[in-house]
């Protein structure tokens, strides 16, 4: 399953790839916080296919070294607010500045019946980690995510 958007700007989108029983998540945009954006639609996309609605604000800060790192810290912050709070999210705005990201998380508690979650992301791993930049200018962030 893949979703992008194409724009006179670098495209952005999202997608899964193939990996035994787990998942990769894939997200790419103009910048690594919108790969980051586009990879948590990805993760979202690993439980429901449904819509979820931004009824519901959470803010998220992480930190790492480097991108790649912050990129599984950042699912895993997000698989994380999925469990404890049992919502879904739909809508993600990054801001990344040394090492350091701050999002917010729009979303709506699990509807079971209308979201039909297909399965519960444990955890984003280092497998397949990779972040980087294109040489068309468009910045990808993907890793494998334990179902």
């Amino acid at each position: 399953m893949s979703h992008s958007t194409i724009s006179t700007e670098a495209s952005a989108g999202w997608e899964h790839f193939p990996h035994d029983a787990d998942v990769g998540v894939r997200g790419w945009g103009a910048s690594p916080a919108a790969a980051f954006e586009q990879a948590a639609h990805a993760l979202t996309a690993v439980v429901t296919n449904m819509e979820v609605y931004p009824q519901i604000a959470v803010a998220v800060k992480c930190e790492a070294p480097d991108l790649e790192l912050l990129f599984v810290e950042w699912l895993n912050a997000i698989i994380y607010e999925m469990a404890v709070r049992k919502m879904l999210f739909g809508r993600f705005v990054v801001q990344i500045d040394d090492g350091r990201l701050e999002g917010t998380l729009w979303g709506e508690p699990v509807d079971v019946a209308r979201h039909a979650p297909a399965c519960e992301p444990k955890g984003a791993t280092y497998t397949a980690l990779s972040v980087a930049k294109a040489p068309n200018g468009t910045w990808s962030g993907a890793c494998i995510v334990d179902v």
